[in-house]
């Protein structure tokens, strides 16, 4: 029988201990032999309370079973899964326990106060983990990975844990995870989907063109929650202009929430944070290669194999959780920019690092990014039937091999992937890839989503500076190439929000438009230099026409360009929510979405239609030039060149493009103290348990500053 080489064992050298826990496993045990029914065949049951004293004082692998919160969809089944796995542990010599942790479900949070408490709980996770892993002394875990914060928060803590216990003297932390299957997305009933074309074709006949054609196009995506907010933008606009009840939206809005979700869970199968999360993982090195990609939860067979292998390397410090995220780094960063992935991931992977005691930031992964061009081969799309749950048929029909497929392919296309790195299988993806069965994209002949020839040379998040601040992110591989071209390079006047709620209540004003030409917020002499810079317009033409005129077509002909600024998202301010609800506002107005960039020290998942910016440093709350901004400024966006700077708004009426060089700090110092005094009294609306201090910033990762403080080790040394 395997036995932990750590000569430190708390369960021979505590009589508490030995006498706490042989029930509790004996109880886990017990119920996951019901739960597997018919489905059980371990022989019989030999858990008893000796057996377990007795491996309890042999010193075997104590693992824990990680799971969440049944609240939240990709949990539903994690008890079925649980069994397996307590079942598996046992067969192979281990000591299982379970306990979960509890997973906030971003789709649930939004447009509520939950956003402001989500990304805070990654690190009250990684917490948590840590206490239970510490208290009960468990050697280990099998993760059932959901959603949302869940995974890179256990990630985190159990690679933080493997660090500390590393620095007593003890054994390495070793951990295998298991991602929830996918969630097949929703179908429109007939029915339903009748009246939203009889609804179409009434706007039509109003001369609502645009809502017709919005709901168009809303009905060809296959129906995820996230789609859902995007009929709720259509159905606003036509209630406010009385071709739809209020009764009709709520019953249109019920018959789509009830079919949006499999009654069975999983991971939500649009490609945001969760298959982000899944993503990163794998390419983290932590996840046994059968349980990466499955359309439902994973068979007793399968969960075996995984924990088989989980002690295979259990002792070999080279498999520990922080060796395989520093020896994967690179290859998750350039997996994840490959497949252009969650936003949000850019702050969980540098969170990891920091976590695992590396000194690590955005500015490594900008380097990262910068040492080789990653190509997009990822062709995702939720109204081509190319959703993540369509990936992992695939996967399960073994045309292709989800992350090792990708690996596989980047390597063909000229990006050096890190081979030799040790993944949690007990071999290194060289080794795992030396098997070429399905191992190519090309295996997929049908509505292929890894690619094997990209689409572009270019992809993922970049790292964008400039004149007001110090960092901040872009989602480029949300954007297809014709809509980069149409924001690229161009100049942008500022609409300045103090908050998400004062935004969004702007951004559902469909006069929002015909509001800023009767307010005549911009000055004429820009609108024309703006025509001219962004669409090569004859300024002296431009001139003869007045103002009215000269911003209807600047609109209409899209050279207008607003970048929408909504401060005061970051993380110590409110919590750093995701700016989801302000996207889809933008992207329901069929106007505003092709003049605009959303700007904020918030985070976000998704795209607009134009450039969605965020995780600015500094954030507003702490004093970031973000904060001196007002309506009217002008931004020239840079997105190719990885900058945005604020311009001087003289010489640009003179059509000069030079950087402002303002104290704005001086100059609008007033203005900045009163909304500082309206930051901190909104501040108050999260409870003080859970606010943000002595955290890092977003480039940092968010995480608290007793764990950068402890994170010195030179991660480019730790790799050689």
């Amino acid at each position: 029988m395997i036995k932990m080489n750590s000569d430190i064992n708390p369960y021979r050298d505590n009589v508490q201990g030995k006498a706490n826990e042989p029930i509790t496993v004996a109880g886990l045990l017990d119920r996951s032999r019901r739960e597997l029914g018919a489905d059980y065949t371990g022989g019989p049951s030999d858990w008893t309370l000796e057996n377990i004293y007795d491996r309890l004082e042999y010193n075997a692998p104590r693992i824990a079973i990680i799971g969440g919160s049944s609240d939240h969809p990709a949990h539903i089944l994690d008890y079925e899964t649980v069994s397996k796995a307590a079942i598996s542990i046992w067969k192979h010599g281990g000591v299982p326990f379970y306990f979960s942790t509890p997973v906030l479900c971003d789709g649930t949070a939004q447009s509520n106060m939950g956003m402001s408490y989500s990304l805070q709980s990654r690190n009250v996770i990684a917490e948590m983990v840590v206490n239970q892993m510490e208290a009960h002394s468990y050697h280990g875990a099998f993760v059932i990975q959901g959603c949302d914060k869940q995974p890179l928060g256990v990630l985190s803590g159990l690679a933080h844990l493997d660090r500390v216990r590393q620095y007593r003297g003890e054994a390495p932390v070793f951990a295998s995870f298991c991602p929830s299957h996918v969630l097949k997305g929703g179908s429109i009933p007939d029915d339903l989907r009748r009246e939203l074309a009889q609804l179409a074709s009434l706007a039509t006949v109003a001369g609502y063109d645009d809502i017709a054609s919005d709901i168009d196009e809303a009905v060809s995506y296959i129906l995820q929650c996230s789609s859902n907010t995007a009929f709720q933008g259509v159905f606003l606009r036509a209630i406010e202009r009385g071709i739809l009840t209020e009764e009709q939206q709520k019953f249109f809005e019920k018959s789509l929430a009830v079919n949006t979700c499999d009654a069975k869970g999983g991971i939500c199968a649009f490609h945001g944070t969760g298959n982000s999360s899944r993503e990163v993982t794998a390419g983290f090195g932590v996840v046994y290669p059968a349980l990466e990609l499955l359309t439902d939860p994973p068979t007793f067979m399968q969960v075996d194999k995984a924990i088989e292998a989980l002690f295979f390397i259990v002792n070999k410090r080279e498999f520990s959780v922080s060796k395989l995220v520093i020896a994967n780094i690179k290859n998750t960063i350039r997996l994840h920019s490959a497949s252009g992935g969650s936003s949000n991931l850019i702050m969980h992977m540098v969170g990891a690092m920091i976590y695992a005691g590396y000194d690590f930031s955005l500015e490594d992964i900008e380097r990262v990014l910068m040492e080789y061009p990653i190509p997009d081969l990822y062709d995702y799309s939720l109204t081509e039937g190319r959703d993540i749950y369509a990936l992992a048929q695939q996967c399960c029909s073994g045309e292709i091999r989800g992350m090792e497929t990708l690996i596989y392919e980047l390597g063909r296309n000229g990006v050096p992937m890190d081979l030799d790195a040790p993944t949690v299988s007990g071999q290194t993806w060289r080794e795992r890839l030396a098997n070429t069965e399905g191992l190519s994209a090309d295996g997929v002949k049908d509505n292929p989503i890894i690619l094997s020839k990209p689409r572009r040379q270019f992809s993922g998040v970049d790292v964008l500076r400039g004149n007001f601040f110090n960092q901040a992110v872009v989602k480029v591989s949300g954007m297809p190439t014709k809509q980069l071209d149409q924001f690229d390079n161009k100049v942008a006047f500022i609409l300045y929000f103090e908050n998400e709620e004062q935004a969004n209540q702007h951004l559902l004003d469909i006069h929002l438009l015909d509001k800023l030409k009767s307010k005549r917020i911009f000055k004429l002499e820009h609108l024309i230099v703006m025509a001219n810079h962004n669409a090569n317009m004859n300024t002296n033409e431009l001139k003869l026409l007045n103002y009215e005129e000269i911003f209807d077509k600047s609109v209409s002909n899209e050279w207008l360009k607003l970048a929408i600024v909504i401060s005061g998202q970051g993380p110590e301010a409110f919590g750093m929510p995701e700016m989801f609800t302000p996207m889809q506002h933008i992207n329901a107005h069929r106007q505003l979405k092709r003049l605009a960039t959303l700007i904020s020290d918030g985070r976000y998942s998704g795209v607009t239609y134009g450039a969605a910016i965020g995780h600015m440093t500094p954030e507003a709350f702490r004093d970031g030039d973000i904060l001196y901004l007002q309506d009217a400024d002008l931004l020239h966006l840079q997105f190719r060149n990885k900058r945005i700077d604020l311009l001087d708004a003289e010489q640009f009426a003179m059509g000069h493009l030079t950087r402002s060089s303002e104290n704005l700090r001086v100059l609008r110092a007033e203005l900045a103290q009163t909304r500082m005094n309206s930051l901190r009294m909104r501040q108050r609306r999260i409870a003080a348990s859970n606010r943000f201090r002595d955290c890092t910033d977003a480039s940092c990762g968010v995480v608290p500053m007793s764990v950068a403080l402890d994170a010195d080790m030179d991660w480019n040394d730790s790799r050689q």
